[in-house]
């Protein structure tokens, strides 16, 4: 069970939780940022960071959705869309421009979409794993209610559901380590280290949650976001070997360590999960901290292949079969690189061993 000031109930159909009951905590002392609000709005407002945003457009490839094997395609940010036994489902769903509550000020997305939210063919459900505004955004959920067949989201979350909408019916609320079946899948709703909120005063009064995703054939990890802690390993005892983990890489700093990982920290969790390939989430497409766009696809690669793990790092709009994993170079592929500056490929390079 996920810990929280008050007991985890769930609600009566209908109902709201009373904001003020409950609040949310992560297992052991974290550290969010929140302390350290004014060091990080004047680095924000004084620090200049080289390429926090990228230089020329990035590349995305059109959605290809035919065919009926199993398939996932990254659609930005942690958006992605993934078609297991002929079902498919939609995770952290996220379309507006900016990942915000105003569509004129924020975080605005580096790239194009490689579809849009009328492209979607129909899903069997959608997964939130909190509702922060670069994972739950108001517009897309509305849009989707015509779409999906349920919204599976941690307790709490579904309170910012119904007031977006959506029938009381169509939402499955889940604790850490809970599961529901439908069409054949199973969704585990699993641990996180993070923290939530969508305004000043509502701080950690929904959950927030991983999940592991099995069908007939495969067995996937989804991280939302997450500081590196004990429950990877936890979760890789219950659930490994993973076929596949999802796993946010981006928007890290020293400030708030424990809710966001390093990048070497994501790579330390697959292995933690016992995954057999990474795909990391949550990077290249919002500015959201203080480090170069492509650093964190840079730092994880580094530490893949000083482990000898298989990371995918594949177009936004690249179809995944995830029967084909291994034979499809294209997919390891460091597109990044391309538009990274020259300087600093430069010096990449030289810190390279012959």
């Amino acid at each position: 069970m996920s810990i929280a000031d008050k007991p985890c109930v769930f609600l009566r159909p209908g109902t709201t939780p009373a904001p003020a009951r409950r609040r949310f905590r992560n297992g052991a002392k974290t550290l969010d940022g929140s302390a350290a609000l004014g060091q990080i709005i004047w680095r924000y407002l004084t620090q200049k960071v080289a390429d926090k945003t990228p230089r020329q457009s990035i590349p995305v490839q059109a959605a290809d959705l035919s065919g009926s094997h199993d398939m996932l395609l990254k659609i930005s940010h942690s958006s992605v869309l993934l078609r297991l036994d002929g079902q498919y489902l939609l995770l952290d769903p996220v379309f507006s421009k900016r990942a915000s509550p105003l569509q004129w000020l924020g975080p605005k997305r580096f790239h194009a979409l490689p579809l849009q939210l009328d492209e979607l063919p129909q899903l069997s459900a959608v997964l939130i794993s909190h509702d922060h505004y670069d994972h739950l955004d108001k517009h897309a959920v509305r849009a989707l209610i015509s779409k999906t067949r349920r919204f599976i989201v941690p307790l709490g979350v579904d309170a910012h559901l119904r007031r977006f909408g959506v029938p009381n019916d169509m939402i499955t609320v889940l604790d850490w380590w809970q599961q529901t079946e439908f069409a054949g899948l199973t969704v585990h709703a699993t641990p996180a280290q993070h923290f939530s909120g969508r305004g000043i005063n509502d701080k950690n009064q929904t959950l927030w949650a991983s999940f592991v995703i099995e069908s007939s054939q495969k067995r996937l990890f989804f991280s939302g976001d997450s500081g590196y802690f004990s429950g990877f390993a936890e979760i890789g005892r219950r659930f490994g070997p993973i076929d596949v983990a999802m796993v946010e890489t981006g928007a890290y700093d020293e400030l708030w360590a424990d809710i966001h990982m390093q990048p070497e920290q994501s790579l330390r969790a697959h292995l933690d999960l016992q995954a057999a390939y990474l795909i990391p989430i949550h990077n290249s497409s919002f500015d959201l901290a203080m480090h170069a766009w492509y650093e964190p696809l840079e730092r994880l690669a580094a530490a893949a292949d000083a482990y000898q793990a298989q990371l995918v790092t594949p177009l936004f709009g690249a179809s995944v079969d995830l029967s084909q994993l291994s034979f499809a170079p294209a997919l390891h592929h460091a597109w990044w690189r391309e538009l990274m500056p020259a300087q600093v490929t430069e010096q990449i390079q030289l810190q390279i061993p012959a």
